[in-house]
């Protein structure tokens, strides 16, 4: 859990460095370019920057080993992190929104041509950054990465809202000044519908919802492999950070003595956290076997 959290981290000092860098030059070309889309842009990469800090804040304090009051472990602090991101995420939409809204009733110049070109570095830079965190989100099992790494392509997306608008305002000139703040209110919009997608799934983990039907699959197949265990009976699955606690009962003959049973269990648990590295404990309670309910083939 160390190693996974230590890498998630370095990730997240990727996301941190890379929103700072923007967000300035965003700030900056949005002023001197008369672009509220670019403006736009830089507010979402501010949100960024605070959003990031708090994952890795969230991250560091789930490596805290189990204690008393907390037997296991820290890492539901992910998904409550990954619901103050999504909060961040409707207020930066909720402002962009508001702020676009203002522009279009206020007469403002053209864009600047070079602005394009920002966009377009811009542009590749964060749908970069959304391919590298997502792939460490997967590879770590990281809900709060993976709700860092939607930062990065709700960020792509403003861009690209941004670089639509000022393209449309310059080809079609004066007049059309106005297309900037309209891409700029369907960015928030783009914004406001992937805090969906980023929302739903750290739901899910904190209400234990049963979505690991693969693992649950590999649990009963593994566990057959187990001297003494015949069966499987109920068996649930739940994640916990970036790691799953297993909930499972094995069948084994009614005539063990109470220690054979519990030396199963034991060897039954062992064998599957080897064989599993993404799982966190194993919690096996053995059910004797009976004919009239379990059939082995």
């Amino acid at each position: 859990m160390s190693s996974k959290a230590n890498k998630a981290e370095k990730t997240v000092y990727f996301s941190i460095l890379g929103s700072f860098g923007l967000a300035i030059i965003k700030w900056l070309a949005g002023f001197f370019g008369h672009s509220f889309a670019l403006i736009a842009d830089a507010i979402e990469s501010t949100t960024d920057i605070f959003s990031s800090i708090l994952v890795l804040l969230g991250i560091k304090y789930s490596k805290r080993p189990a204690d008393k009051t907390h037997p296991y472990g820290h890492g539901r602090i992910e998904p409550l992190i990954t619901f103050i991101v999504v909060i961040f995420l409707v207020i930066s939409a909720t402002v962009i929104a508001h702020q676009s809204i203002l522009n279009l009733q206020t007469p403002h110049e053209l864009p600047k041509p070079w602005t394009l070109y920002v966009l377009g570095v811009i542009i590749v830079w964060k749908e970069v950054s959304y391919q590298i965190v997502m792939r460490r989100a997967k590879a770590l099992n990281s809900t709060s990465l993976r709700a860092d790494a939607w930062h990065h392509r709700s960020d792509a997306i403003t861009s690209v809202a941004a670089f639509i608008g000022i393209s449309i305002a310059l080809w079609l000139g004066e007049g059309y000044e106005y297309a900037d703040d309209w891409a700029a209110l369907f960015a928030s919009g783009l914004i406001l519908y992937n805090c969906y997608h980023i929302f739903r799934p750290a739901l899910g983990e904190i209400m234990d919802e049963n979505l690991f039907e693969d693992i649950v699959a590999f649990v009963r197949e593994k566990s057959l492999e187990v001297n003494g265990v015949m069966a499987t009976d109920k068996c649930f699955v739940r994640k916990v950070g970036m790691s799953y606690i297993v909930d499972l009962h094995a069948v084994v003959s009614a005539d063990l003595s109470v220690k054979e049973g519990h030396d199963i269990a034991h060897a039954l648990k062992d064998y599957l956290m080897d064989n599993l590295s993404d799982i966190a404990n194993v919690f096996v309670h053995i059910e004797p076997f009976d004919p009239s309910k379990i059939t082995i083939d």
